[in-house]
């Protein structure tokens, strides 16, 4: 046991009377609604029209947490069926147990949906989801640490997490504290949405690149993070399922950037109404000696 750890909380469910409330549940809706927030406000300031991000949402989200979980299910099916596991656990998301590519697949699929029935364009709805996306990914990867799921090899480093015996890997009883995986993965998803508004305003990016590039951030950071991980998964060639997975992630976006290099932006959403500085759009350079504060820089307020 190191002098310095990182505890993991006492407990991650209470009580309102009958009614259980589970931590990684609240990070999971808190993140959902950070990341609607973030690409409402951007895709309203490129224009878009007010509350669409919203609607898009409706479809996205039960999409999302669809694909996740049948993500999850197709690639860890050991841990759901079979001798000594209850199947019905596939249904209990608030466990826990979501893979985020299947949820990142299935929710654009449902936003592509949306924009078809509404008659947006998909590329500025892109563009404005990106950054959403990659701080309401940060937000829910907290409910892992309520959860004790998402960690690597044991570590004796200060920041390393404490895991208590019933959530330890077996074969790692012996061990209490682990390579905080979950935190790396929060604090990449955190610098990447900060990445992507950067990008996106000194490269002109429109929004399919910008999304583009935030799914291969995205995907390297995901690869990394997995690299720690020893719980027991499917394997193929050595590296773990969602490894190969991420990798092909990050190829094919890394093409597709490649593939559109000679386009620019920025997004300009038809009909869009000029500002007091001209047309609002997801990556117009800001006017020089204007006051950057986090929130104006993240492109919230004009």
């Amino acid at each position: 046991m190191p002098v310095a750890f990182l505890p993991s909380p006492a407990r991650g469910v209470w009580h309102l009377g009958p009614l259980p409330v589970r931590a990684y549940s609240l990070c999971l809706v808190g993140g959902i609604l950070l990341g609607v927030w973030v690409a409402s406000r951007r895709y309203l300031r490129a224009g878009g029209r007010p509350a669409f991000i919203i609607d898009a949402a409706t479809w996205a989200v039960p999409f999302g947490l669809a694909g996740a979980r049948l993500y999850s299910v197709l690639t860890e099916y050991g841990s759901y069926f079979g001798t000594g596991h209850d199947w019905l656990r596939a249904f209990r998301v608030w466990d826990g147990g979501l893979g985020m590519p299947g949820a990142i697949a299935a929710g654009a699929a449902g936003v592509w949906l949306a924009c078809r029935r509404a008659g947006v364009q998909v590329a500025p709805v892109a563009g404005a989801a990106a950054p959403g996306l990659s701080f309401g990914l940060a937000l829910g990867c907290l409910g892992n640490w309520f959860t004790q799921q998402y960690y690597g090899r044991p570590s004796a480093l200060p920041w390393a997490v404490e895991i208590s015996p019933a959530h330890r890997v077996p074969g790692y009883e012996n061990y209490a504290t682990f390579q905080p995986a979950f935190l790396y993965q929060f604090g990449w998803d955190v610098l990447t949405g900060l990445l992507v508004i950067w990008a996106a305003r000194r490269l002109l990016l429109p929004g399919d690149r910008a999304f583009a590039l935030w799914l291969a951030l995205y995907a390297a950071g995901g690869y990394g993070a997995e690299s720690l991980r020893i719980d027991a998964t499917r394997h193929l060639f050595g590296l773990r399922v969602n490894q190969w997975v991420l990798a092909l992630v990050f190829a094919g976006s890394l093409g597709y950037l490649y593939r559109t290099r000679r386009r620019r932006g920025p997004d300009q959403v038809t009909g869009a109404p000029p500002g007091p500085d001209g047309p609002a759009s997801l990556g117009h350079p800001r006017p020089p000696g204007r006051l950057r504060t986090l929130a104006q820089w993240a492109g919230m307020h004009r």
